[in-house]
């Protein structure tokens, strides 16, 4: 039991980072993301013993993605009340934050919200795609076996992608260009 317990550690822990960025990109949320990524680790642990080959990275983040489905699943068959948006009049001021910061800072995060934002306005398959390319530097074999989809299919998703984000960063700044005159 020491001995597979170290061999998980050893192999799969180092992804724990992975693991959580791609839960988060798929849940859209850090709390729900944490429970993803628990429930996934938790998985892969009872089910060591039956991976075969050497890609755990990939085998995790499979596990992860079959985490979200079934989360997506209960979550459907319960119903749930969304937390308001900023631009919402009646209670999007609760979420926004009141606290002041540097200006380069604000810089950043305007720029992740804007980004976090336009990538959430892509379809689910898409999205999924340029999370593994884009932020956990997967090839397209990986994200093949993560979504198990053709190799062809995973770049004409990300071609896709990688498009319809750059239409949409481009007409966010030039919209924000207007708004400033």
């Amino acid at each position: 039991m020491e001995d597979r317990r170290d061999r998980f550690e050893a192999q799969v822990l180092p992804h724990l980072d992975a693991a959580y960025r791609f839960a988060r990109w798929l849940s859209r949320s850090p709390a729900d993301a944490d429970d993803l990524v628990q429930e996934a680790v938790l998985r892969a642990f009872r089910g060591f013993d039956a991976l075969r080959g050497s890609d755990v990275k990939a085998w995790l983040l499979t596990i992860v993605k079959n985490c979200h489905l079934t989360a997506l699943k209960q979550q459907q068959r319960r119903g749930f009340v969304p937390l308001p948006e900023e631009h919402d009049v009646q209670d999007g001021h609760a979420m926004i934050a009141t606290t002041p910061d540097p200006e380069g800072s604000s810089i950043r995060r305007d720029e992740a919200r804007t980004l976090d934002q336009l990538m959430s306005a892509l379809p689910e398959d898409q999205r999924e795609v340029l999370v593994l390319r884009e932020i956990e530097e997967m090839d397209y074999r990986e994200i093949a076996t993560v979504t198990n989809v053709p190799i062809g299919t995973v770049m004409s998703r990300l071609a896709r992608a990688r498009a319809a984000l750059k239409t949409r960063w481009i007409k966010q700044i030039d919209g924000e260009r207007h708004a400033v005159r």
